[in-house]
């Protein structure tokens, strides 16, 4: 098959490698662009862990200067792709949930005490899901630091262009909501539409599926499980 891979570049190598291995062909067009906030203060407080919802916050943390004190915390990640970039990072101890905040929330109230002390959530200025909220009606107390924005392409890659006006791809993975409106937005404007009938979109969850309503002529699949293997389960061999 031919895939599109649309994960900002930060996301999309080792995706690239494993599809690659698969026996796929790749065709590389992020539609979001990661801008680390470096000058962003990093609250200190006597944390009982880190909470981390995308390898990127991972990234926007382990880049400063400041992020050392941190690295004896527990870790909580949402899912094995951010679990892997906080070993990478230097942390010891490192837990993963199923892949969405909902399961990150229910995974850290099963494992931990709110009396403990306060959680940091390293976060986007996007959120997928309240984990605050749903930690705090726990009786937690998160504080959230954004150090990253993930930035929209504001057109659609030349590559992507080509690919879906010439009818030469297969499908696209689509892994969040705002990658498949990004992807749904720069479509429409090019005026591709009507050429994405037979494209089959394979999408992590639900929510990323129903963020594609405005390409009906696509053929919609969501992984049984919101991470990576279950999603490339989806390909045919």
């Amino acid at each position: 098959m031919r895939l599109l891979v649309t994960r900002p570049e930060e996301d999309s190598a080792s995706l690239a490698d494993a599809l690659v291995a698969l026996g796929h062909e790749v065709v590389m067009a992020p539609l979001l662009t990661i801008r680390f906030l470096d000058d962003v203060f990093l609250p200190g407080d006597r944390w009982q862990a880190l909470l981390f919802t995308s390898a990127n916050g991972v990234r926007a943390l382990a880049r400063r200067k400041d992020a050392g004190r941190l690295l004896p915390l527990p870790v909580f990640a949402v899912g094995p792709a951010s679990a892997d970039a906080a070993r990478a990072a230097g942390f010891a101890t490192v837990e993963a949930a199923g892949g969405d905040v909902t399961s990150l929330a229910a995974y850290v109230s099963g494992a931990i005490k709110p009396e403990t002390g306060p959680l940091l959530h390293v976060a986007g200025t996007t959120l997928a899901g309240d984990l605050a909220g749903m930690l705090g009606a726990q009786g937690f107390d998160v504080k959230r630091v954004v150090l990253y924005e993930a930035v929209p392409a504001p057109v659609l890659p030349e590559a992507a262009r080509q690919e879906i006006e010439e009818g030469l791809l297969d499908g696209v993975l689509l892994y969040s909501p705002r990658t498949a409106r990004t992807f749904a937005s720069l479509v429409l404007e090019a005026g591709l539409a009507n050429r994405t009938e037979g494209l089959v979109a394979y999408c992590l969850s639900s929510n990323v599926a129903k963020a594609l309503r405005d390409l009906p002529g696509l053929t919609v699949k969501i992984a049984r499980e919101p991470d990576q293997a279950a999603l490339l389960a989806l390909l045919p061999a």
